[in-house]
């Protein structure tokens, strides 16, 4: 199944080219410089079981559409929730209010503008009925119990979203989307003697019906299983400076929350982020490539065009060391004259865009893990986190790690829980000193949050060995 037509799209929402023509002028009828319409018709549905018994089922359903005016570094905007043209009108004038000095704009000549689909489906979700997703689910929940006698406790869920887009400006774009968004997330809590212990697993993609597979249903039950056991043999071990070395995949958290937002071209604009006068200078090793890409086929974080019409791309950050871009929306790509990055994104037609992160990750090196861990005669290997803090400005960062090993003598030895990694996300880039061959975009429930809006993102990292972070343990 591909992308829906635009006109098939007007249609859906019940508008026409003149409908989008009027509201754009009103909202530029007080001397805006710029204005844009945001539709969206989203369905989402969530099944959950818990120990076996379906604990909850719901449904909702989000529409409406936002309109935005911006009037040179200002920026008014109104959504309704209806697509009705007289309550459209009406918050265009309110959007238009930012500007205060009426001009005759030239007549919108709207032309539609069509993109590569990263997101091709089989099966659209709003075909399959409930029961057969609980199939999954119960399979899942099922399969968990079986691997090992000592799980006690299992709580499984699988969420599905469809998303209908249409997006038009008075610079003349007219474009639309279909976004599917499936995830299926597993929980087990296991018991050993007076021990218990819980892991997770999850995956998250662009896909319709056809993400549900036995193969989907195995490796999540191996994968949550295996964590919660592990967790029996492990320690917390002594906290002080140490090497670290970053397992490949989860722990793009490092780039994503000490890293990437501080690239974000709203933060440089406003002088907040470290990196705001860095632009074309040295901030990292020569062999390090840093990348936001929105046009990995059915990732979580991927995106055909983003929520101001700019086509996707895959933008380097840091190419060769050098920091060679910010991530732009329209406001910030103008503030810096160059072109948008494709990264204006937003929660959802009540919310403005802003410049956000898509699928975030590093590029491979050439250093075999084995290696980079054979560099280190004391330090930890973590891969499996589940939480942080950090401050944008500074990139001074937290992150638990739920589990990893101590590395003694260049090799993994025993598994460690329950710690802490804390650091400067600047200094943590400028410490890598080894990049592994082995890059993992990691699939799981990733959703960044920014300015009370969350969007969903994906994230990636090879192996890297920092010299130097402060681990918290006993």
């Amino acid at each position: 199944m591909n992308n829906i037509t635009t006109e098939a799209m007007l249609s859906h929402f019940g508008v026409s080219m003149e409908d989008l023509k009027k509201v754009l002028a009103a909202a530029l009828e007080k001397g805006g410089n710029y204005a844009d319409l945001y539709f969206q018709h989203t369905r989402s549905n969530q099944i959950s079981l818990r120990d076996g018994e379906v604990n909850r089922a719901a449904s909702n359903v989000d529409y409406g559409v936002g309109i935005r005016t911006v009037a040179g570094d200002q920026t008014g905007y109104a959504y309704v929730e209806n697509t009705l043209p007289e309550d459209m009108v009406r918050a265009a004038k309110t959007a238009a209010g930012i500007a205060s000095v009426a001009k005759q704009h030239k007549e919108i000549k709207l032309t539609e503008k069509y993109f590569h689909n990263y997101y091709p489906i089989e099966m659209p979700w709003e075909s399959v009925e409930i029961l057969r997703k609980k199939e999954y689910v119960q399979k899942l929940n099922d399969r968990i119990f079986e691997l090992d006698k000592r799980v006690i406790k299992a709580i499984v869920a699988l969420s599905d979203a469809t998303s209908y887009t249409l997006f038009c400006n008075s610079e003349g774009v007219l474009t639309s989307d279909y976004r599917p968004m499936a995830l299926m997330h597993a929980s087990c809590t296991m018991q050993d003697g007076t021990k218990i212990e819980n892991g997770h697993s999850s995956r998250a993609f662009r896909q319709g019906f056809e993400f549900l597979s036995d193969e989907l249903v195995e490796t999540l039950a191996q994968e949550v299983v295996a964590q919660t056991a592990l967790m029996f043999k492990a320690v917390k071990p002594k906290g002080g400076e140490m090497p670290v070395v970053m397992g490949a995949g989860g722990s793009g958290i490092l780039l994503h929350e000490a890293i990437g937002h501080a690239f974000e071209a709203d933060f440089n604009r406003k002088g907040v982020s470290i990196f705001s006068d860095k632009l074309g200078k040295e901030v990292c090793d020569t062999s390090i490539n840093v990348v936001d890409d929105g046009t990995i086929e059915h990732a979580r974080g991927a995106i055909n065009y983003d929520d101001e019409g700019v086509e996707s791309q895959k933008t380097y950050i840091v190419k060769e060391g050098i920091l060679n871009s910010y991530l732009h929306d329209r406001i910030s790509a103008k503030h810096y004259d160059v072109a948008p990055t494709g990264n204006g994104r937003r929660q959802s037609f009540r919310h403005a865009p802003m410049p956000r992160m898509r699928v975030t990750y590093m590029e491979s090196g050439n250093i075999p893990e084995e290696e980079i861990i054979a560099q280190v005669k004391q330090g930890v290997y973590v891969d499996n986190f589940t939480n942080g803090q950090v401050q944008i400005g500074a990139g001074d960062f937290t992150f638990f790690v739920k589990t990893g090993y101590l590395i003694e003598n260049g090799r993994l030895t025993q598994p460690i829980k329950d710690i802490n990694v804390i650091g400067n996300g600047p200094r943590a880039l400028a410490d890598i000193t080894m990049v592994g061959n082995n890059l993992k975009i990691d699939e799981g429930t990733w959703t960044c949050g920014k300015e009370g809006q969350s969007v969903p993102v994906g994230q990636g990292l090879p192996s890297v060995l920092i010299s130097k972070l402060i681990v918290g343990g006993e």
